[in-house]
């Protein structure tokens, strides 16, 4: 444990920079979800709501990032990042199995950061 709260800062910036890549969704929706589910959407509604979970993905990254530099900011980042990331994991697994394939890297990195973020927020629940 004591590792990962050394090198937390560093965890965060790699995390957070690696969750920025879904501002690609944002930019291309079609290659964000080809690279992320194996598959399209079609039509101008798939385009509001990729592009929209693109940016809000993205910007779940740039708050990890941020929080990285700013250690009052961090419990309400992780916390954020925490859920987002589950809802994704969760999503996948009870509506995506046709995509887990695919998918399967983003959900084991994810649940690795839940799992990672989990330690931090724990051990530094103890100290205070």
């Amino acid at each position: 444990m004591k590792v990962i709260v050394k090198h937390f800062k560093w965890i965060m910036i790699f995390s957070g920079v690696i969750t920025c890549s879904m501002f690609l969704s944002l930019f291309s929706p079609q290659a964000g979800l080809l690279t992320t589910f194996g598959a399209t959407l079609e039509g101008d509604l798939s385009n509001i709501v990729v592009r929209n979970w693109g940016a809000l993905i993205g910007m779940v990254g740039c708050l990890l990032v941020y929080g990285a530099y700013h250690l009052e900011s961090r419990p309400l980042v992780l916390a954020i990042a925490i859920f987002s990331k589950s809802i994704f994991i969760f999503l996948v697994l009870i509506f995506g199995q046709a995509y887990l394939e695919k998918a399967a890297l983003a959900v084991v990195f994810d649940s690795i950061v839940i799992l990672l973020f989990s330690i931090y927020l724990y051990s530094q629940r103890k100290v205070q």
